[in-house]
């Protein structure tokens, strides 16, 4: 995992070669006087909201609440994932949600009424996704036809596609093995364990090689002591999260459930692999530049038209991964999979975590960010037995709050020079 991937809401590196832990410091606050917050309001909301609820409820912070949680977050999260793609562009697609639950209805016919294996369904589903994505992305970059309106037309659409598959009112069982282990199976203690180390000493060695490889060259570097902030707050949050959900938290005695969800580390590795193709990749540099500029990145030589085109099939992918998952997590795909507030929640998730809704800015990360803040209240208010309403009110507030901070930092950027 990249310095970037974890580290841009924390002390950026500055032009200068030699600058202190102090001047990090200052130099990081400067950005966000300036406008340039990344995640932090999403970091800030999600520690405030662990404290009130833990407060409220001794079982919000519980091993088998946080597993849960996690559990909840999973489809949300990589569907936001997707949905950073073509937000970059200052995008929108409106038809991921259900384009998720289409994919996940193929992946359990296949499975059901075709006795397929469960990887076979799975990229059968994963490839009507891209398909799905692929339309839409000729329709908005050739056609040029906004993506507000061809989303919207394939938000209504889809459903219908799903009705005629499962017929109204019906539902498809999912009970693979595999693909409903997912989100109801966790990882031997041991295989955990190791694996948290080494995601820990993997982004360790990144981060020292990085910096001494810099610093080798006189390259603008950040300094040792950001660099050990940094490894330290990774270890703590991946060693502390292992060790909770490596607890028994079974409420029969006689039974025992441990191990980190088999959903989580799909989420790490989509989140490694996004980061990679947005930061370390020509690809993810076009990106950004036709986010930024489309007209500037045409003149660049830049086919803008591929990007655009690329983005909708990405998003679409990772939708139906998303409805994959969602399926997993309710054991069945019915008529409503993907529907309802579904892409509501992932937009959410990713304006949430710092993507704006302008273009040019956001990251994978974000969208995981964002995807625990909105999992997070609707399981905190779940446990205090509050209305829906409340739920929806406070998500909205939240995602609109959100929205603010998105448009007042731009606008901060702009004056300061920073955008």
């Amino acid at each position: 995992m990249t310095s970037e991937t974890l580290a841009d809401a924390d002390f950026a590196e500055d032009t200068r070669t030699d600058q202190t832990f102090g001047d990090a410091v200052r130099g990081y606050l400067q950005r966000v006087r300036g406008g340039d917050m990344g995640s932090l309001p999403a970091v800030l909301g999600l520690i405030v909201l662990f404290v009130v609820f833990g407060l409220a409820n001794d079982r919000f912070l519980s091993a088998l609440n946080l597993a849960n949680l996690i559990t909840q977050a999973g489809s949300i999260c990589v569907l936001a994932m997707g949905l950073v793609f073509v937000l970059l562009l200052g995008d929108i697609d409106l038809s991921a949600g259900v384009a998720g639950g289409v994919s996940a209805c193929v992946m359990a016919l296949t499975v059901v009424n075709l006795d397929w294996p469960w990887w076979a369904a799975i990229l059968a589903g994963t490839a009507i996704g891209a398909v799905i994505g692929l339309v839409i992305g000729l329709l908005r970059a050739k056609l040029g036809i906004p993506s507000f309106v061809v989303t919207l037309a394939f938000f209504l659409g889809l459903q219908g596609v799903t009705l005629k598959l499962i017929g109204e009112g019906g539902s498809v069982r999912v009970d693979d093995p595999v693909i409903r282990g997912l989100t109801i199976s966790n990882l031997p203690v041991t295989v955990g364990w190791a694996l948290a180390l080494v995601v820990v000493l993997g982004f360790a060695a990144l981060e020292f090689y990085n910096y001494r490889r810099k610093k080798a060259l006189h390259l603008a570097n950040s300094p040792l002591g950001v660099v050990v902030v940094r490894v330290a707050a990774i270890a703590v949050v991946v060693l502390g999260v292992t060790y909770i959900l490596s607890v028994n938290r079974s409420v029969n005695a006689r039974a025992e459930i441990s191990g980190i969800p088999y959903v989580l580390p799909l989420i790490l590795v989509l989140l490694i692999v996004l980061t990679v193709v947005l930061k370390r990749t020509s690809y993810g540099r076009h990106i950004y530049a036709v986010g930024g500029n489309a007209e500037a990145a045409r003149r660049a030589g830049i086919n803008v038209d591929r990007i655009r085109i690329s983005v909708f099939i990405v998003c679409s992918s990772l939708a139906a991964l998303s409805g994959i998952i969602a399926a997993s997590y309710a054991g069945k795909v019915s008529a409503s999979s993907g529907a309802g507030n579904v892409l509501l929640y992932a937009v959410g998730a990713a304006v949430i975590g710092g993507t704006s809704l302008f273009g040019g800015k956001g990251r994978a990360l974000d969208a995981v960010i964002g995807g625990v803040v909105v999992a997070t209240i609707a399981n905190g208010l779940g446990l205090l037995n509050q209305s829906s309403y409340i739920n929806f009110l406070v998500t909205g507030g939240v995602l609109l709050l959100a929205a603010s901070v998105d448009a007042i930092s731009r606008r901060r950027r702009s004056s300061t020079g920073l955008a």
